[in-house]
Formats: structure tokens, C-alpha cells, sequence
């Protein structure tokens, strides 16, 4: 598990971006980097370019480990087709990223707990597993007995996002269907996400 779950919003600061595009960033009132007073900018080298888009993508994924990450990275690279699209599509096939579109929680990190806490099922089976890879046709939903939670139905009322089209969701049973494996373009990020780059970090 991810050991900044409780410090989120200080990877908006680190990057200088609102990565998930939630209205209590920070950096939608301190558009700056952290310290006393900021840091100046340099101009970014290759190395620095690649880094920052590594690091957008696995921070916007709930900040998952290097060692998480290269191993989606070097599935991806042995898959068919563009490895960039891979890697997208293996990171949202991840079920606490699905659990997030699915708007069952506020971010990815609350996802990722209510996961890991037993309330999801797949396929009428409990899945404790963050990182577990769902399927096109998996349906996913709340536990039976956790569809009174208030923290999951305060977070389907949430405007903050809307549901990607390659989820079927049903609102009021708190259940859904994964349609299908997004392309870069289909995935509705907050900000400019460049898997292209990141290849390019890992194959230095």
C-alpha cells in the first residue's frame, strides 16, 4: 500500500498540478512549489521532462510503488500494439481505478481502502485486492451489506466527475459493468497525462 494516502494533496503541490482535478487542491490557491518560498523554475531537462510524467502517472493512480509501476511498465512493453495505450489500459483495468470511475469512492486512495476493507465484489465475489486486474464484462459492486455506507453514497453523489463511457454503471444498485479497455483518449484525466514519455524514461 501506497505510504502517502494520507498526504494526497502534497503530490499536487510536488508537481504543480491539480492531478485529480478536486475542487480542495491546494494548488487551486497556491499555484506555486512547497517550501518557504517556492522554488525557481529551471528549464527542464530530457531527464526532468520524463521524470515529471512518470511521476503524474503513478501519483494519479492512488501513487503506486516504482516496483508497481516498471512491472505494469514491462507487461505493457511484451503486449501487442502501442505499449503506451498498454499502459493505460492496464491502469485502468486495476480494480481500485475502476472502483474510482465507478464514483464507489472520492479518490483513489478511499478506493483503494474500501477494497482492501472487503466492501467490493466482482462478479458476486468479495476481492480484497487493489491491483486486481478486472476483465471486459466484469461486474463490479458494493458488498451487500456496506450499500448503506455513507461515505460510498456520499461519494456517488459527488458532481466532481462524470462516468467514463467504457463503464456501465447502475447508480442506485451501486453496481457496474467494465465495457471495455479505454485508450488514452477515453480516459477522462484532469490533466495532460503523456505515457509516450514515460516509455521513454524507462528505456533510457
Amino acid at each position: 500500500m501506497s505510504k502517502r494516502i494520507a498526504a494526497k494533496y502534497k503530490i499536487d503541490r510536488r508537481l504543480g498540478v491539480n492531478l485529480w482535478g478536486r475542487a480542495k487542491s491546494p494548488i487551486n490557491e497556491r499555484n506555486y512549489a512547497p517550501g518557504q518560498h517556492g522554488s525557481n523554475k529551471k528549464k527542464a531537462t530530457d531527464y526532468g521532462t520524463q521524470l515529471l510524467a512518470k511521476q503524474k502517472l503513478k501519483g494519479y493512480y492512488g501513487n503506486l510503488t516504482e516496483r508497481q509501476f516498471r512491472r505494469i511498465y514491462q507487461k505493457a512493453s511484451q503486449m501487442k500494439g502501442d505499449t503506451s495505450q498498454n499502459i493505460i489500459g492496464l491502469l485502468e483495468r486495476r480494480l481500485d481505478a475502476v472502483v474510482y470511475r465507478m464514483k464507489f469512492a472520492v479518490t483513489v486512495f478511499a478506493a483503494r481502502q474500501l477494497i482492501n476493507h472487503g466492501h467490493v465484489m466482482v462478479n458476486g465475489r468479495v476481492v480484497n485486492i487493489a491491483s486486481y486486474t478486472v476483465s471486459e464484462g466484469d461486474v463490479i459492486e458494493v458488498k451487500e451489506k456496506s450499500k448503506t455506507n455513507t461515505v460510498i453514497l456520499e461519494a456517488m453523489q459527488s458532481t466532481e466527475r462524470d462516468f467514463p463511457f467504457y463503464l456501465e454503471v447502475n447508480k442506485d444498485a451501486l453496481k457496474g459493468t467494465f465495457i471495455s479497455v479505454p485508450k488514452l483518449e477515453d480516459v477522462p484525466y484532469p490533466v495532460v497525462i503523456e505515457p509516450n514519455i514515460v516509455i521513454e524514461f524507462y528505456s533510457r
